[in-house]
């Protein structure tokens, strides 16, 4: 899987059996929701940071590339994402600020945790915990692919198929596809099967759905390369995306996902609200609250404005790795 090419690197037959993770014991359920939680956050922040999308989808790509190489029990999700995100604006000569990147996936994550979407003082250790983890994650992907980076996306390759085969002109056909290939970033797909495949098996599920006609004589992916059966692997991995359950919480470090696993994830997230509402309802220094005689008005604080304890994590292996 590290042998550079220009081609992707795809995984074996035995990384495809067992992962990293499922052989620590993670169940395979739980590993898919992590991985395609960990697109979603990539997504999402990229969307803030309004990074073009070839940055987005090579990003998503080298999250699923490196948890075929690494355990998501020794490597938190967060960190992660951080790493690879900060990697692929590199590599796709987008760069962006590493203050910028740490905001924008810190709110995405309080935003989806219900919790208030205040940016982190950069100075809060915090803030240079996360940092350090993202620097250093993008040393560990780099080290643990070969510094294989390469990544070759199918959105070229689906507009061309797609005028081919006179799809254009049609009303749902393109967008659809379109979909399709990004939804596809949150499935390991794109570590099984070349971009030519992949943008087979998009057309595929986008013209079955809008009962669009294809040639079958002889079958029109042939044109491209590409294998019947492996484009409907590709269509059932969409399909199964889209019939899998969204969870609640994920857990993004791994004290979280040591959490998750003793069920005590939602109580750990609900205690960190119930601390942000209680931080916002408590009267400011020096401003007296109803009925309170007046107080004398403190000096301002250099500090964040709504604390809260925070969780104390582990050492990160992304420390120890380094």
């Amino acid at each position: 899987m590290t042998r550079l090419s220009l081609r992707n690197p795809l995984l074996t037959p035995e990384q495809i059996a067992a992962s990293p993770s499922q052989r620590r014991g993670m169940p395979a359920a739980l590993e898919a929701d992590l991985r395609a939680y960990g697109c979603h956050l990539i997504a999402a922040a990229g969307v803030v940071l309004r990074v073009p999308q070839p940055v987005m989808a090579c990003a998503q790509v080298l999250l699923q590339r490196f948890y075929y190489v690494a355990a998501l029990q020794d490597f938190g999700l967060r960190a992660t994402v951080l790493g690879a995100l900060f990697l692929a604006c590199k590599a796709e000569e987008s760069p962006q600020s590493i203050r910028n990147i740490i905001n924008v996936v810190d709110i995405v994550v309080k935003r989806d945790r219900g919790l208030p979407e205040i940016v982190t003082d950069g100075y809060d250790t915090e803030y240079y915990g996360m940092k350090n983890d993202m620097v250093i994650a993008e040393i560990q992907i780099l080290r643990r692919l070969g510094f294989n980076v390469q990544v070759e996306l199918p959105y070229g390759l689906l507009v061309n198929y797609l005028r081919s085969l006179e799809l254009t002109d049609q009303a749902r056909v393109p967008q659809l596809a379109w979909n399709y290939v990004n939804d596809l970033l949150r499935t390991p797909v794109y570590v099984c099967f070349q971009p030519e495949t992949i943008a087979c098996g998009a057309i595929y599920l986008a013209a079955h759905e809008c009962s669009a006609a294809l040639p079958m004589s002889p079958p029109w992916w042939v044109l491209f390369d590409a294998s019947g059966e492996d484009v409907v692997m590709v269509a059932k991995a969409a399909r199964a995306l889209y019939l899998r359950p969204q969870p609640r919480i994920m857990p993004l470090t791994e004290d979280e996902l040591d959490m998750q696993l003793k069920g005590t994830l939602e109580q750990h997230v609900e205690a960190l609200r119930r601390q942000d509402r209680e931080s916002e309802a408590r009267p400011a220094p020096g401003h007296a609250g109803p009925g309170d005689p007046a107080r004398p008005r403190s000096a301002p604080s250099r500090g964040r404005s709504h604390s809260r304890p925070r969780h104390r994590p582990r050492q990160s292996p992304y420390r120890r790795n380094k």
